[in-house]
């Protein structure tokens, strides 16, 4: 059966007080409606729909061909969101109904809730909690027939005492909620269209409504305001961290662990507190210390990272990378490297069994195999207008504190003298020296202080 999803997402959002839709605010790198939409996908929604208003533009830019949109200016309820929609048609199959700003929804389910939509007109997801407050709560008959939604504020004492509560998911027959749609009324105190009460009048026709319970309230949590993002956020960070440590992953502090959707762990990896992964690939066998930060990467096999940052770059296997190193600007560190502590490359290519152990800045350089850096090198790549290549070949032995000053190129086996400033190549197996000669004068240290 064709299911189609309609994500209402058009709210101001006032209470994040933001400049940005509210849907488009961050959940572990990704925008909290990303959460949504991806749950979706995975259960083969053949058509998403986001109904838009406020800030649709970055919404719009952000998602472009996966979704279809429609806008609702103003917004008169969750009804008149619907009645927005441009794929809510007179089509068999199934539309369910959900929220940008409810991003903890499993695709477990979403597929739960098509399944049983599939067998009666509409499903409702609902919930059991003890102090069910404002929420809407589901109407049963004695035989447990769902007869309707009564809003807290229009029940009834007896009513008040129920605990089960509608979330706001409905999945519907979209034939049916398509001829009905237009009978929705606004005659309340708001003047607005509740989607809510599309259940009476499905019932009023005698369709067939469930509601569905679902054990975990944190999945249909709103997000309003920063405090509930964060809540959200550890939700999220809670299930994907789980996930991975179910397929063989270490995490020793999950709660001080932040993995995206989008990373990719393999089995005895070992993630310490502190460790952030944004769109990583991470082989066998990798240790992450913290705190580090490592975005658009990947990492071979038993590789370890301590307390460093890397950026669109590639790590081979068997490296040791930090403490404090900064790798960035699509870097590939070949296998069996030593990047060391305060080490900051860009734009670098560095071969297999090379080392540069401490402080030392490589930008814009292509560094060959069993390469030495000492201590405090720097390729010298931009001369204020443009960023110029430093080449290193195999076996090269670059001394502490010299200067490269880019283009050059340090031939094969060759030696830089600690110290210099190399402005010009060096060939291979010959040795650079760049530095004034050193002049010690007799006494005149003494003399100097005595001054």
């Amino acid at each position: 059966m064709n299911r189609k999803a309609i994500i209402l997402a058009a709210g101001q959002g006032k209470r994040m007080k933001s400049v940005h839709s509210k849907v488009m605010q961050p959940i572990l790198n990704e925008p909290m409606l990303e959460h949504v939409i991806r749950e979706l996908e995975a259960v083969h929604t053949q058509s998403i729909e986001v109904i838009v208003g406020h800030q649709k533009e970055e919404i719009l830019d952000y998602f472009k061909d996966r979704i279809q949109s429609a806008v609702q200016e103003p917004q008169l309820g969750t009804g008149h969101a619907l009645m927005c929609s441009l794929e809510l048609k007179d089509e068999e199959g199934l539309v369910l109904i959900t929220y940008g700003d409810v991003p903890c929804v499993r695709r477990e389910t979403f597929e739960k809730v098509f399944t049983l939509a599939s067998n009666c007109d509409a499903c409702i997801v609902s919930a059991k909690i003890e102090d069910a407050g404002a929420y809407g709560r589901i109407v049963r008959t004695p035989e447990g027939q769902v007869v309707g939604i009564v809003e807290a504020k229009d029940a009834t004492s007896e009513q008040l005492k129920i605990q089960e509560i509608n979330t706001g998911i409905i999945c519907f027959n979209q034939k049916k909620l398509f001829k009905h749609i237009k009978e929705l009324k606004n005659q309340n105190a708001q003047h607005e269209y509740y989607l809510t009460d599309m259940i009476e009048i499905f019932v009023s026709y005698g369709y067939h409504v469930e509601a569905m319970i679902i054990d975990d309230m944190s999945e249909v949590m709103g997000v309003n305001d920063r405090l509930q993002l964060a809540q959200a956020s550890q939700v999220i960070q809670k299930r994907i961290n789980e996930t991975w440590m179910s397929e063989g992953v270490t995490i020793i502090d999950p709660s001080q662990t932040w993995i995206d959707a989008k990373s990719v762990l393999s089995p005895d990896c070992v993630i310490y507190p502190g460790v952030t992964l944004n769109n990583a690939k991470l082989a066998d066998h990798v240790t992450i210390k913290g705190p580090s930060f490592i975005e658009n990467s990947s990492i071979d096999a038993y590789t370890q990272v301590d307390s460093s940052h890397i950026y669109d770059s590639t790590i081979g296997s068997q490296t040791t990378i930090g403490p404090h190193a900064h790798i960035r600007n699509h870097c590939v560190i070949g296998n069996h490297c030593r990047i060391g502590n305060y080490v900051e490359m860009k734009k670098t290519i560095f071969g297999d069994y090379s080392k540069s152990a401490h402080l030392t800045y490589l930008g814009d350089a292509v560094v060959g195999k069993h390469v030495n850096i000492g201590c405090g090198v720097v390729t010298v790549n931009y001369d204020g207008k443009h960023k110029h290549v430093t080449t290193i070949h195999d076996g090269a032995f670059i001394g502490s504190n010299a200067n490269l000053v880019a283009p050059v190129i340090i031939g094969e086996n060759a030696l830089v003298a600690a110290g210099s400033t190399i402005t010009q190549d060096v060939e291979d197996r010959a040795m650079g020296i760049a530095r004034a000669y050193q002049v010690n004068k007799p006494s005149k240290g003494q003399s100097y202080k005595e001054k």
